[in-house]
């Protein structure tokens, strides 16, 4: 899909965009230069130094006092806020997935967290997920963030693979002199949500300061928050079918559209096919009679309340409530211990080295084992436990056995405990060879060790012995004489509390599973500001070459494995590969004093890496520098970067998982000829209602050792004005693109369904093999998806900046507007058919228009913040979804969304400091009735109006 366009197409295409600078523009703020003794400083985005803050990229900076002027459980839950940053793993949805409960991962344009490289002061950090690179922000000491710096478009060039949307990395202060404690804590106004956090940080200089040593301290910890906690998401909604909806087909099968929602959604409502009580259904001829058990163990008709026309679903009625089984906020702590030295062995070279331990604990407390359907709970008539009620109710109609539905309740929700421990080492040397030349040299090595703990996990062999209980001489047993001896505890299962402790022993284990990730770099480098004197300047240099390698182990629960209980049947999954690199980059001054062009300079950057696992790959970036004068700067890159595939899609097996999809066969969503043509030649009925959807749909996926890279070609133009005559002023506006093709991506489960019989060619393709139907039922049971490079990326738009620092009542303003204006982001699940696609931006999630407004304000030993958030509006459905059906649902959209932080603090004399707080000041509700937990969702806050105080002392 992507064009490969040669260097000096890019040179031109750079030239081009300058030329039109005042149209496009660039985020990154320069500082005013002096006249003379301009201090020459490294920057993120290149290894060059350079004069004042001249960044040859465009970067976002945040201060680490910025970040930390907020309730936040840790930064990354502050970063997540910022418009470039999608809220694709915060803690409100990290326990959405197996083993990530606790996670705070960053995802630069909402491209996929695997895609933005995080760095440490430059330096790369051990992932915190297992097969991935993703690095966890809890693992970064807060006390000693200097600032955040987000580079936007591909960085491989300067930093290495997987910086293919860009690189977010935490610049921590080097010297640490004196002490700083601080004590944080806080409490929702309408749940019994409270975190809090302390901090101890505290250096000193040595050898009559040649030396400086540092040690820092960090505990954080929140407890969770179920949904039924809080008014607003308590209440069970669910999307039924409309009665009013009068769609229609025409003579070819094709759905004609009235308008109308197809769906609509009700409060009190949910699943009557399930209960914690247990239920079951007998056939009565058409009918369909529903009976609950009561907590004495007999049995009655259930109230369906009001139903609509589809299974399963009902109002005011006895429903299985999944809001019971939602949490907004895990519960979570840290501990991170850090300490760094650093010691000038000459007046020219210095010796550094910092070790870090992070202890983080989350968990995830789900939904406890349940069976309906296919997994229904076949109880025969002479079951121990039956009341003379369903005995009777058996008879009357000739059954031997039935199939119950059960939520386990009772037996113990699942819960899945992540313990992370990270050790990182880094030590280096670096300094001048010479007044011209510089070098730096390091190694670092990070292991991180997730032991993975699943309670109440169900054992299918012991529960199904358990229920399947007799009398013997009066007394219940297990009927199978070989699980008595073994120790089979009976139970029943009518009605909810009637699952005795004895028995949840027998048949409910925990299961441990670990993981160790494990990285080494080498890196040495070497740079020149000033290596030749040309007309226009000094030619800037620099090169260097890297050794990495990377290791993931996973073991999961042994007996797990096997997939004799309730947990997906893991596998183990071992991989590493290494990679030697070399890079070089140069500055190159072209004009200077020119008319309109105070300076011009050219950048370039390259890196050549050799891997163990896919071969040699090439990464290069092209800018243009153009200060126009004194208040205008212009600059544009071309770059194109890599990203490697991660050990998890290379080595990954073929896994248990489960899919929630819509079966495209359904009668609802048979709406084009071609579909209702291909489920015909599948077998399925054209009035077809299926069963199996209302639960999950058990898959496989696993990775691909024939993967390739991922290949991103970015762009960026941008200007940056900071005019004189308003003293503190700058606005800053960068235009960017980001392509990625080749994109590695394993085809959704709702994908490999719809283009199975959406084929033009009838049901003989790739896609309607990777799925298993029932043969009788034509019920869906088994999807199967590995991953591939068949999917690609685009993303477009515009990121903005203004600043205003003034002084004014007697104190100092600080102001502060940071936005985005995401003008595109298609995927192409198959980049070979570029006219198939979802274009995501104006979605949840991707809202078209983000901004955060901050306002400091100090005067004397006062000092107060505002900050607001504002998420445009966005639609629940793509235009494409559309296309097919403009009228899916009441709920189209959720509106646009303001949310306000404040704080005000005060400094006694005594250098101890007291803030407080509030977030969420006007306490904005969730949109809709979403509960905040999903991919998209998480960006809306779900803790509600939230009080902290925080002390601080230093000195």
């Amino acid at each position: 899909m992507l064009q490969k366009t040669s260097i000096a197409r890019a040179i031109q295409f750079s030239l081009a965009s300058l030329t039109i600078a005042a149209a496009t523009t660039s985020t990154t703020s320069f500082a005013a230069e002096a006249e003379a003794n301009i201090e020459r400083v490294q920057i993120t985005g290149s290894r060059i130094l350079r004069e004042g803050a001249i960044a040859p990229s465009p970067v976002t900076s945040i201060s680490g006092k910025e970040l930390l002027a907020t309730g936040a459980m840790n930064l990354g839950e502050a970063l997540n806020e910022l418009p470039a940053l999608a809220n694709t793993y915060s803690l409100a949805n990290s326990g959405n997935y197996i083993g990530t409960a606790g996670l705070s991962l960053l995802d630069l344009r909402g491209m996929g967290a695997n895609r933005t490289l995080v760095l440490v002061d430059g330096k790369r950090h051990v992932s915190s997920s297992a097969g991935s690179a993703s690095v966890d922000t809890n693992t970064i000491p807060t006390a000693w963030v200097e600032s955040v710096e987000i580079i936007t478009g591909g960085a491989s060039a300067v930093y290495g693979a997987d910086a293919v949307t860009g690189v977010v990395n935490f610049r921590l202060k080097k010297d640490i002199t004196g002490l700083d404690v601080s004590v944080t804590a806080g409490k929702a106004e309408d749940s019994p949500y409270k975190n809090h956090k302390f901090s101890f940080s505290y250096g000193s200089d040595y050898a009559d300061g040649r030396g400086n040593a540092a040690i820092a301290v960090e505990f954080s910890g929140q407890n969770s928050i179920n949904a039924t906690e809080r008014d607003q998401t308590r209440t069970p909604y669910m999307a039924v079918k409309n009665p009013a909806n009068k769609d229609s087909k025409d003579e070819n099968g094709n759905t004609i559209h009235d308008g109308i929602p197809d769906r609509i959604t009700v409060a009190n409502t949910g699943w009557y096919d399930s209960s914690i009580a247990g239920n079951f259904y007998v056939e009565d001829g058409d009918n369909v009679n529903w009976y609950i058990f009561n907590p004495d163990g007999s049995v009655r008709p259930q109230n369906l309340g009001t139903t609509y026309g589809e299974w399963g679903r009902c109002t005011n009625c006895e429903i299985l409530n999944l809001v019971e089984y939602s949490d907004l906020q895990p519960e979570f702590k840290r501990y991170n211990v850090n300490v760094k030295t650093n010691y000038d062995i000459t007046d020219q070279v210095s010796a550094y080295a910092d070790a870090k331990y992070v202890n983080s604990q989350g968990d995830s407390v789900g939904q406890p084992s349940f069976f309906e359907y296919g997994s229904a709970l076949n109880i025969k008539k002479d079951n121990a436990y039956i009341d003379s009620s369903l005995r009777a109710l058996m008879n009357n109609n000739g059954l031997d056995s039935i199939d119950i539905h059960r939520f386990n309740k009772d037996a113990g929700r699942r819960i899945e405990n992540n313990e992370r421990e990270t050790v990182r080492i880094v030590s280096g040397v670096e300094g001048f060879m010479n007044d011209d030349w510089s070098f730096e040299a390091y190694g670092l090595h990070g292991e991180t060790k997730l032991t993975q703990t699943n309670y109440n996990n169900l054992i299918r062999k012991n529960f199904a012995q358990s229920i399947d209980a007799v009398l013997v001489d009066g007394q219940a047993v297990c009927r199978d004489v070989a699980a008595r001896a073994a120790g089979c505890v009976p139970t029943s299962i009518f009605g909810y509390g009637a699952v005795n402790d004895a028995a949840k022993a027998w048949f409910n284990t925990s299961s441990v599973s670990e993981s160790t990730i494990k990285q080494t770099v080498f890196n040495a480098s070497i740079a020149n500001s000033s290596l030749i004197d040309l007309p226009a300047g000094f030619v800037g240099f620099a090169a260097g070459v890297e050794y990495r390698k990377e290791q993931s182990d996973s073991v999961p629960d042994e007996f797990a494995a096997t997939g004799a209980t309730f947990l997906n049947a893991l596998q183990e999954e071992h991989g590493q590969f290494n990679v030697k690199e070399v890079f070089a980059e140069v500055t190159v001054p072209l004009l200077v004093d020119q008319f309109l062009i105070q300076d011009l300079v050219f950048d370039f950057a390259i890196r050549y890496a050799d891997y163990s696992s896919i071969g040699s790959a090439t990464s290069w970036k092209a800018g243009l520098d153009w200060t126009v004068n004194d208040e205008v700067r212009a600059r544009s890159t071309y770059s194109i970067a890599l990203r490697a595939p991660n050990i998890g899609e290379l080595f990954g097996p073929q896994n248990q998982t489960y899919f929630r999809v819509n079966d495209p066969c359904g009668a609802e969503y048979a709406q084009s000829a071609i579909r209702v043509a291909n489920c015909a030649a599948l077998g399925i009925p054209a009035d077809f209602d299926p069963t199996a959807t209302a639960s999950s749909i058990e898959g496989l996926n696993g990775g691909n050792p024939d993967l390739k890279p991922e290949e991103s070609t970015s762009f960026t133009a941008g200007l940056v004005y900071e005019p004189e005559f308003i003293n503190g002023f700058v606005v800053t506006v960068d235009y960017w693109s980001i392509d990625i093709d080749d994109a590695i991506s394993a085809v959704s489960a709702q994908d490999v369904l719809d283009r199975c019989v959406d084929a033009s060619n009838g049901i003989d393709n790739q896609f309607c093999k990777l799925i298993q139907r029932d043969t009788a039922t034509k019920e869906l049971k088994l999807i199967t998806s590995i991953s591939q490079n068949v999917a690609a990326q685009t993303a477009q738009g515009v990121d903005f900046e203004l600043g205003y620092d003034f002084d004014a009542f007697g104190g100092a303003f600080k102001t502060k507007l940071i936005g985005t204006y995401l003008k595109s982001r298609k995927t192409f699940s198959f980049q070979n058919n570029p006219d198939d696609f979802e274009q995501n931006a104006g979605t949840v999630g991707e809202a078209q228009w983000q901004h955060n407004f901050t306002v400091a304000y100090s005067r004397d030993n006062w000092n107060g913040t505002w900050k607001t958030r504002y998420l445009s509006a966005v639609d629940l459905n793509s235009a494409q979804d559309l296309v097919t059906n403009p009228d899916p649902s009441d709920i189209m959209s959720y509106g646009s969304y303001v949310v306000t932080d404040i704080s005000a603090g005060y400094t006694f004399d005594s250098n101890v400091a007291v803030t407080v707080g509030i977030d969420n000041l006007f306490d904005r509700d969730l949109p809709g009735v979403t509960n905040g937990t999903g991919a998209g969702t998480a960006s809306y806050d779900n803790i509600g109006r939230f009080f902290y105080t925080q002390v601080a002392y230093s000195f």
